[in-house]
C-alpha cells in the first residue's frame, strides 16, 4: 500500500480540502482562504480610507504543532520562503517530547496620561494617590460591557519622569484588563475620559492620553524540549547541532547587532500568525523590541540551553497583545477562518500559539545557521520566486528552480539566460 503523501506534496486543491475537513470549515469559510474569495472591496472600503483595491499574501499552514497537549493547525501569512517549512519541521522535533508548553498573563494593557505644567509635583502625586479609588471607579463606568465580562480597570500607577528634554512631569498608568480584545480602543477611550478629572485634581495640563505598546503586563511564555537524538541530520552529530544552537543563541544574548537579526527570526513566525488573524503586527513588533531592551541593553528574546539529560531546551517570553474580538479580526473573513482553524476560544490561547510558533521559528533559524548555513534551504525555496520573476511559465518554474539551485546561481540574470535557451528550442 503506497504511503500517504505529505501535506506539501498535495495539490493546492487537495491541501485546502484536507484542511477544511480537519477543521470543520463551512464552504464559505474554506472559500475565505482563497485569495479571490476573502476580503471584498466593499469590506475593505469600510476598514480604511481611500481604498482602491486589496493586497494578497500567501497563507500557509504550519504543521506538527502541539501546544499544551493540543494539536493545532497554524495559519501563517508571509511572503518569505522557508518560514512555514522551518517552523513545521521544528514543531515536529519538539513534538517528540510533547510539543510546546505555553502560558499567557492576564490581558492587562497600559494606558498613559501625560500631565504637564504641574506647579508642585510632590503635592500633585499625593493628591492623585489619595484619589486613586475615585479615578478607578470612574474608569470602570466607561465600559460597562467590559466590566460585565470580568475586565476593567485594575490599578492606577503614578510615575514621575525626570530629566526629560522638557523637564519633569507626571505620567499616570491606567492598568485595564481588556479580556479577549487587543484593547487599544478601550484603553484610549478610558484615558481620554479620565483626563479632565486628572487636570481638575492637580491643576496640571494633560497632553497625551494613549495606550502603550510595551505591554509588559501581558506577556506570553513558551518552552520546549528537543530530545538530543532528534537533532542529528546528514553529517551533523546531535551534540554538534545542540552545542551550535546554544552558541548561536549566546552570540545574540551578548551582542545587539546579532540580537536584532536573531529576534527578527522570531518575529518571522510571530508576525505571520498575527497577520493571519488580522491583529496589529506593528504593535507586537514595537512591544517585542522594547521588551528585548528592558535591561538597558538590547538582547535575545529567547533562551537556549541543555538539560541534565543533554536534551536541547528553549524558552521565549515576550509581550503579546492580541485579540479575537473587535477590530479587523472580526471584520476580515480570512482572519475569522484562521481563528477557527486554530480552534482558539480566548485571546490567551491565541497568544500561546503565537509565542510557540515564534520559538519554533527561532530554533529553525539557529539550527540552519549553526550547521549548513541559512542559505541552503532558504535559497532552494527562493529559487522558485526567482524563476517566476524571470518570466517562467507554470510548467517551467520547478525545473528552472532546480537548475538554479544545482548551479548554485540563484540569480534572476541566470534564470533569464536559461529561459532564453529553453524557449528557443
Amino acid at each position: 500500500m503506497p504511503a500517504k503523501p505529505k501535506f506539501y506534496e498535495l495539490s493546492l486543491e487537495q491541501r485546502l480540502a484536507e484542511i477544511a475537513a480537519s477543521a470543520g470549515l463551512t464552504p464559505e469559510e474554506a472559500a475565505a482562504l482563497d485569495g479571490g474569495q476573502g476580503l471584498s472591496l466593499v469590506q475593505a472600503d469600510h476598514m480604511i480610507e481611500n481604498v482602491v483595491g486589496t493586497y494578497s499574501l500567501p497563507l500557509g499552514i504550519a504543521q506538527n504543532f502541539v501546544v499544551n497537549g493540543r494539536e493545532v493547525l497554524v495559519p501563517m501569512v508571509i511572503e518569505e520562503p522557508s518560514v512555514v517549512a522551518g517552523a513545521s519541521f521544528m514543531a515536529k522535533l519538539a513534538k517528540a517530547a510533547g510539543g510546546f508548553t505555553a502560558s499567557a498573563d492576564a490581558p492587562e494593557m497600559i494606558g498613559q496620561i501625560q500631565l504637564l505644567d504641574v506647579k508642585d509635583i510632590p503635592v500633585a502625586v499625593k493628591i492623585l494617590e489619595a484619589h486613586k479609588a475615585e479615578l478607578l471607579a470612574e474608569a470602570a463606568k466607561i465600559d460597562p460591557v467590559l466590566s460585565k465580562l470580568g475586565g476593567g480597570p485594575r490599578e492606577l500607577q503614578i510615575r514621575v519622569i525626570s530629566d526629560s528634554p522638557i523637564g519633569d512631569f507626571i505620567v499616570l498608568h491606567l492598568i485595564d484588563d481588556v479580556r479577549d480584545a487587543m484593547g487599544a480602543n478601550a484603553i484610549n477611550t478610558a484615558v481620554e475620559k479620565l483626563a479632565p478629572r486628572v487636570e481638575a485634581l492637580t491643576g496640571g495640563r494633560v497632553l497625551l492620553r494613549i495606550l502603550s505598546n510595551l505591554a509588559d503586563r501581558r506577556l506570553a511564555h513558551a518552552s520546549c524540549t528537543v530530545p538530543l537524538e532528534q537533532l542529528a541530520f546528514d553529517d551533523f552529530p546531535a551534540e554538534q547541532v545542540r552545542d551550535g544552537i546554544i552558541a548561536a543563541w549566546a552570540f545574540a544574548a551578548a551582542d545587539p547587532y546579532r540580537a536584532a537579526t536573531h529576534n527578527k527570526g522570531i518575529m518571522n513566525g510571530v508576525d505571520a500568525v498575527v497577520l493571519a488573524t488580522a491583529n496589529d503586527w506593528r504593535a507586537i513588533e514595537a512591544g517585542a523590541h522594547a521588551y528585548a531592551a528592558r535591561s538597558g541593553r538590547y538582547t535575545s528574546l529567547s533562551t537556549w540551553s541543555k538539560n541534565e539529560r543533554g536534551d536541547l531546551t528553549g524558552s521565549l517570553e515576550m509581550p503579546m497583545a492580541v485579540g479575537i474580538v473587535g477590530g479587523a479580526t472580526k471584520v476580515h473573513p480570512t482572519a475569522r477562518t484562521a481563528l477557527k482553524l486554530m480552534g482558539v476560544r480566548t485571546a490567551a490561547e491565541l497568544a500561546e500559539i503565537i509565542v510557540s510558533v515564534g520559538l519554533a521559528q527561532n530554533l529553525a533559524a539557529l539550527r540552519a545557521l549553526a550547521t549548513e548555513g541559512i542559505q541552503r534551504g532558504h535559497m532552494s525555496l527562493h529559487a522558485r520566486q526567482v524563476a517566476i520573476a524571470a518570466g517562467a511559465r507554470d510548467d517551467q518554474i520547478s525545473p528552472l528552480a532546480e537548475q538554479l539551485v544545482q548551479e548554485q546561481a540563484v540569480r534572476i540574470d541566470r534564470a533569464v539566460e536559461i529561459l532564453q535557451v529553453w524557449n528557443k528550442k
